[in-house]
This record gives C-alpha cells, structure tokens and sequence, in this order.
C-alpha cells in the first residue's frame, strides 16, 4: 500500500522558516532516492529537492542555500527545512520518490500548503 503524508506547512512571513515532514511507506521509502516536489497556482509540479539513500543531494536552483532535505530511515520519514522563505515559495508541497521527467506515477499525498506572505 502506497501511503504520503506530508505536514509542516502555514503561514509565514517572508524571511522566515518552516520544516516539513513527510511519512512515506516502507514501498515508497526503499526507493534509492526521495524528493521534495511543489506546485503553485496555475502551474506545474516542480521538482524542489532529491536526496539518495547515501544521503547526497540535489536542489533546484531557486531554493539552493536555502532549502535543505535530509532523512531519517528508521522512521521512513524526509524532512525540508526550509529557510529565507520568499513569496514565490508559496505552493503545496509534497513528497514521493524521485520521479525521472515524463514518469507517470500516480500515487500522491494531499500535499501541506506553505503560504509566505511579503
């Protein structure tokens, strides 16, 4: 059973921090790598931040040196703290596995929403 749950998400002013938690199911967590996808108001799902079961990482370049992925194995959780938070941050965030561009998967969490007002 696929299961995402992602929490952590508000509102903040621009400036501020935020760190979200993602639970995932072991189905979904043995996968070798995790990442942190977000999709604002009338646009696509972007990828935001991947990291590999040898805990190497990679970010988008709009939230480098601000954003920080990291996770835990023994709780099948990922984490993103998420500092300097700027307006267009604003968008529901979720977690999944790493998708390579044009995969279909099908299976999404109901996202947590993060709202940075400026």
């Amino acid at each position: 059973q696929v299961q995402l749950v992602e929490s952590g998400g508000g509102l903040v002013q621009a400036g501020g921090s935020l760190r979200l938690s993602c639970v995932a199911s072991g189905s979904i967590f043995s996968a070798v790598a995790m990442s942190w996808y977000r999709q604002a108001p009338g646009k696509q799902r972007e990828l935001v931040a991947t990291i590999r079961r040898g805990d190497s990482t990679m970010y988008a370049d709009s939230v480098k040196g601000r954003f920080t992925i990291s996770r835990d194995n023994a709780k099948n959780t990922v984490y993103l703290q998420m500092n300097s938070l700027k307006p267009e941050d604003t968008a529901v965030y979720y977690c999944n596995r790493y998708l390579p561009p044009g995969s279909e998967w099908p299976y999404w969490g109901p996202g947590t929403q993060v709202t940075v007002s400026s």
